[in-house]
């Protein structure tokens, strides 16, 4: 296990929130998901974060969690952190989440509110404090009111973070005056969870963050952490403005997932952008808008040729045993 740094960046600075790949009848490619986890550690990722929303955790399965941490957790050994999503609105599925992520190798677990129920903030510490005594180990809560219907209240915060193995918070509020609020009075590290608000939450106190744009510009991202800690703010903005561009293709939509994979094909670190319904993969002029963006920010050459989708497949069989229609990558 990756141990924590330190405690003010007990998961390291830059996380990527990872894609899962896939085969294009929808299985996940566990050959892709090393692949990307080693570039991902070797451009400057700190931690990876494996079954998260931009994972597609909704619609992957205990079975494929568990062997796609195993898998990655071996390929990137002790060089980053690798955290597995146990969030569920059920908490006995997210404790079995949290119990056969700690089975197969991770090294802390990112939860998040219990989304859809709205449960009550007692019911909420109660979730957070029963997946986290599942098991050894650190736990990054993750605070995203717009996709779970409920925001973890200042006061709720404080009271979970007396728990000794919740140690982190990814923040995807917006809101960084309750962060640096929150960062005083819970003594937990905070992450940005927007990746267009990496240098207001270092401005505060912030730890770093948890990003989808870091598949594409995870070394400028990592130069922007460098140049803040080094007391060169000028020069962090200068470096941030520069993949400004770049995170608003990745994220304006609000399809991560989507952006991602299809920013990682037309790169050619993923040979295909597969995805499982509901999400549906980027369509040829979305994929052109985003090659334009990536080619004038330097991470894609003009002449590159555009990598043309697979057909649909009539049917494809998910692993677990059931049908899964699926979109080309």
């Amino acid at each position: 296990m990756v141990l924590p740094s330190t405690t003010e960046r007990p998961f390291g600075a830059l996380l990527t929130a990872m894609v899962t790949p896939m085969t294009p009848d929808g299985a996940i490619d566990l050959k892709a998901s090393v692949k990307l986890a080693k570039k991902l550690v070797d451009d400057g990722n700190d931690g990876l974060v494996l079954s998260g929303t931009t994972g597609e955790s909704p619609v992957t399965h205990a079975p494929e969690k568990a062997e796609l941490v195993a898998a990655v957790t071996e390929a990137v050994g002790d060089r980053a952190a690798v955290l597995a999503g146990a969030g569920s609105n059920d908490t006995a599925h997210a404790i079995r989440m949290a119990e056969q992520a700690a089975e197969a190798g991770a090294d802390g677990l990112l939860v998040v509110s219990p989304y859809y129920s709205r449960p009550t903030q007692e019911g909420l510490i109660r979730h957070f404090a029963a997946v986290a005594d599942s098991t050894d180990l650190p736990v990054m809560l993750y605070d995203i009111p717009g996709r779970a219907g409920v925001r973890i209240a200042p006061e709720t915060f404080v009271r979970i973070a007396e728990h000794p193995r919740i140690v982190a918070n990814k923040d995807a509020t917006g809101d960084v005056w309750s962060a640096a609020q929150l960062i005083e009075a819970t003594g937990l590290a905070w992450y940005s969870g927007d990746d267009g608000l990496l240098l207001p939450f270092l401005s505060v106190g912030g730890a770093g963050i948890v990003s989808v744009s870091a598949h594409v510009v995870a070394r400028q991202y990592a130069e922007v952490v460098r140049r803040w800690d080094a007391g060169d703010h000028a020069g962090a903005l200068s470096e941030f403005r520069r993949v400004m561009p770049v995170v608003g293709a990745l994220n304006g939509a609000g399809a991560q997932a989507v952006m991602a994979k299809a920013a990682l094909q037309a790169q050619g670190v993923l040979e295909h952008r597969t995805l499982r319904l509901p999400n549906v993969a980027a369509n040829d002029h979305e994929v052109a808008t985003l090659r334009a963006v990536l080619v004038a920010a330097g991470l894609l050459p003009q002449s590159a040729t555009p990598m043309s989708p697979p057909e649909l497949p009539e049917e494809a069989t998910a692993i677990v045993g059931h049908p899964a229609i699926v979109t080309p990558g």
